[in-house]
């Protein structure tokens, strides 16, 4: 059983890895702010474009950082589920057995 713990707590490593390496967004105003993440919900960068910000005011630009933002937070939330999922099912098959005699 130990060595099934272990190899749970190497997946999720691995799975933290992938996740590292998944790249998405979230965007509003056709692209003219652009949130970019990891899988892990790490923000990686945010894009405004320069005709946006000479027109936009302060609180109309937060408001839409913050939805920008949320929309990159949440595909990454998306990504990481389904990697946990996978690696959850890869692991509960390795389990299949362990408590038979």
């Amino acid at each position: 059983m130990f060595d099934k713990l272990l190899e749970a707590q190497q997946k999720a490593g691995e799975v933290k890895k992938r996740l590292d390496a998944i790249t998405v967004s979230g965007s509003v105003e056709g692209g003219q702010i652009l949130v970019t993440a990891n899988g892990n919900k790490v923000i990686q960068s945010i894009n405004i474009q320069a005709s946006f910000l000479d027109e936009a005011d302060k609180d109309e630009l937060e408001e839409l950082l913050v939805t920008a933002i949320n929309k990159a937070l949440e595909q990454a939330d998306n990504v990481s589920q389904s990697e946990m999922a996978a690696m959850t099912k890869d692991m509960l098959g390795g389990f299949g057995g362990l408590f038979e005699k």
